[in-house]
């Protein structure tokens, strides 16, 4: 699947980076502030260094738990974690931000960077999609609980690119076993496409492998019944034409 990068709004990088300096004094780390470590550690993570600003980030709320920039820090580490590609510790560290701030302004931003965090990780359709299925659901949580915030729907169209995803490795999972004439695992992988991924690009060729199959094993209604839902959904598809004379043919 090819990667959609992320890219962080605007507006929140902008509220973000509002107090942040374009200078350090020169000081010894044990005496600098919240916001002078913070700003160090926005510093890092605009010149790109980011796992240097992850850590520096996390200073901010090891050294100072009690003040306001503990509180963005713990965001902030988590996208610096998340640029750096360390996606298990941005997980981690937004999954401790969402458990301690649940009615924080940017609690619906904090989810959806979760999701992608998922979302970057997602494999090829023939390999196992674990982190897929995370993506799904941690958008569906978006959508779900902040409707309508400006995260919903962009989470809303990376959910239908899963969907088709998710269908094309059923479809890639059923070709194997209908290599090998594993006919009935061939058919469940097929009919779990037909079943729930119905609105994805797959739709097509899944019908007529449930066609292909059921005329093999000698299954003429039930092929029949799936080549008339092919043709009177896809007249023009060269899936139904192709069913159509497998039908013709039995």
């Amino acid at each position: 699947m090819r990667k959609i990068f992320f890219v962080l709004p605007v507006m929140f990088l902008m509220f973000l980076s509002a107090c942040a300096s374009t200078e350090t004094p020169e000081i010894s780390d044990e005496d600098k502030t919240a916001e002078m470590l913070y700003n160090e550690a926005y510093d890092y993570l605009e010149k790109t260094s980011y796992q240097k600003a992850a850590e520096t980030f996390d200073k901010v709320e090891m050294e100072h738990p009690y003040s306001k920039w503990a509180t963005k820090s713990k965001l902030m580490s988590a996208y610096s974690y998340y640029k750096d590609e360390k996606y298990d510790d941005a997980i981690i560290a937004l999954d401790r931000f969402i458990r301690l701030h649940p009615g924080n302004k940017d609690i619906a931003y904090a989810f959806y960077l979760k999701g992608v965090c998922y979302y970057d990780q997602i494999a090829p359709s023939q390999k196992e999609q674990s982190a897929t299925k995370d993506a799904y659901d941690t958008f569906s949580q978006v959508i779900a609980m902040f409707p309508d915030s400006e995260y919903a729907a962009d989470a809303k169209a990376k959910m239908a690119l899963i969907e088709d995803h998710l269908a094309g490795h059923e479809m890639a999972v059923g070709r194997y076993y209908l290599e090998n004439k594993e006919y009935v695992s061939a058919l469940n992988r097929f009919s779990t496409v037909t079943d729930v991924y119905q609105t994805t690009n797959q739709i097509e060729e899944a019908l007529y492998r449930e066609v292909e199959i059921y005329t093999i094993l000698g299954l003429d209604n039930e092929a029949d019944k799936k080549e008339e839902i092919l043709r009177r959904n896809y007249p023009d598809s060269k899936w139904a034409q192709m069913a159509e004379k497998l039908i013709n043919k039995g």
